[in-house]
């Protein structure tokens, strides 16, 4: 996670790599660059706080160690680490709603890692009972956010994969490392 003062925006922005999360109550912007990875960006409507997870492996849910992993980089504990933030922050969960990004096909001729990415978190985030009101998922391009959790707006550009240069790699070397499978 990198911290630093926007200039042109005039406030901190917090940036995200894969595995991270973040929650503020705060004048912050937070951001990524996305690619089969997912960033869930949840806020509090009219309160003020918010906050964003960036993730890559939603997980395998027959695998026990799952259930016991503190680690972020998997899906549904991206969620609850990020859930357990903003609660921290005293949000309202009944005024919860996400916006979810990502999911693209950064790994030529494969689109299931990101296809399963979406599944996931559309039917986590159903089950945490938390509506997304916004996405822009799949399809074959990178994104960079910029979410800002005081109103839940999001700055989006679309990247074609070829102009990210090496996130398909970097997405590999972090599965390799996390002993993680396509």
């Amino acid at each position: 996670m990198i911290k630093q003062v926007n200039a042109k925006l005039n406030r901190p922005i917090v940036l995200l790599n894969v595995g991270e999360y973040y929650a503020t109550a705060q004048k912050e912007g937070i951001g990524t660059l996305l690619g089969s990875c997912i960033s869930t960006c949840i806020y509090e409507k009219g309160g003020g706080i918010g906050g964003m997870n960036h993730f890559l492996i939603p997980g395998d849910f027959r695998d026990e160690e799952i259930f016991i992993s503190p680690c972020a980089r998997i899906g549904m504990f991206a969620l609850e680490l990020l859930m357990g933030e903003l609660i921290k922050l005293n949000v309202d969960r009944d005024k919860l709603c996400a916006k979810i990004f990502g999911g693209g096909a950064s790994q030529p001729g494969n689109t299931s890692m990101g296809d399963n990415n979406i599944r996931f978190i559309k039917t986590l985030l159903n089950m945490e009972q938390i509506p997304i009101i916004g996405e822009d998922l799949g399809g074959k391009w990178a994104r960079k956010i910029l979410f800002f959790p005081e109103n839940g707006k999001v700055m989006l550009k679309k990247i074609p994969m070829s102009a990210t240069g090496s996130l398909a790699s970097d997405e590999n070397r972090y599965l390799k490392k996390v002993g993680a499978q396509l």
